[in-house]
């Protein structure tokens, strides 16, 4: 199963596509095989998203599941309390932060 994903232009905010648009869950995302190359190139002109991609993923129980685990934290939203991360405001010195 190949779905695809970016970050929607107006607010940043990770998406799906769910076949005719971007959705805000990872769960509507369909599969879109061997049109992905079109969809992304149409979808990129258009100016709706920023980055899209292609993954590989795997319809479960619990719903789409992506195959990565980077992508996964992309769907599911911050590993950690948000009010326990570092301000980002300034990243001097933090170049070594993986």
């Amino acid at each position: 199963m190949r779905i695809l994903t970016g970050n929607d232009l107006k607010t940043g905010e990770v998406v799906w596509w769910n076949g005719q648009t971007w959705s805000l869950s990872v769960h509507d995302a369909v599969d879109v095989g061997d049109a992905a190359d079109q969809i992304l190139a149409t979808e990129e002109a258009a100016r709706r998203v920023n980055v899209p991609y292609a993954l590989e993923a795997s319809q479960t129980e619990d719903g789409v599941r992506p195959a990565h685990i980077k992508d996964r934290v992309r769907a599911l939203g911050p590993t950690v309390r948000r009010d326990l991360a570092v301000p980002t405001a300034d990243k001097t010195g933090w170049d070594w932060v993986i």
